[in-house]
């Protein structure tokens, strides 16, 4: 790889951790090639990103970002994930960890909130961001829904009032 390739490699990389929401360093160690493409699938189908890159030419992009804490977790064979969803990456991340042995969370950070490895697997047990929106519109009908059936009922007694008078008369 020559100057302008690493040169490009730590402008991309400074373009994500300026756009993530959220930055997971995980240790892959020992991973087949197999192991890692089922990762990068699930990842791309949660919303969120995986990549192995130097050590040295992350720790070069991370200056001037909210994520320049996690300079200090770049050793040895780590890859980073991220997202814009703030819970997609840790939630994929700690799932892929519990069913691998040889995937290790190493810890993570949310802006620039530095998060342990129990940060990132408190981080994944909230809903995501999908999940909560439709909470909230769930919320939003309910009471409309409600009214709706308060105001039906009354007209709804009046006609059983009404047919009940005409069966008798």
């Amino acid at each position: 790889m020559d100057r302008s390739q690493k040169e490009a490699v730590v402008t991309e990389l400074n373009g994500v951790f300026n756009e993530a929401a959220v930055v997971v360093v995980a240790e892959y160690s020992g991973l087949t090639v197999a192991q890692m493409t089922e990762l990068r699938v699930k990842m791309r189908d949660a919303g969120a990103s995986f990549k192995v890159t130097k050590n040295r030419l992350a720790r070069l992009a991370l200056d001037g970002t909210d994520y320049s804490s996690l300079s200090d977790k770049l050793k040895g064979p780590v890859g980073i994930a991220y997202s814009s969803d703030p819970v997609a990456a840790p939630k994929v991340a700690t799932d892929y960890a519990k069913g691998n042995e040889k995937f290790v969370v190493i810890g993570g950070a949310m802006g620039a909130t530095e998060l342990d490895p129990a940060g990132v697997k408190s981080l994944a047990s909230l809903p995501s961001l999908d999940e909560l929106r439709g909470k909230l519109v769930g919320l939003l009908q309910a009471p409309a829904t409600k009214i709706a059936g308060v105001l039906q009922a009354p007209a709804g007694q009046l006609a059983r009032v009404l047919a009940a008078k005409a069966e008798q008369g």
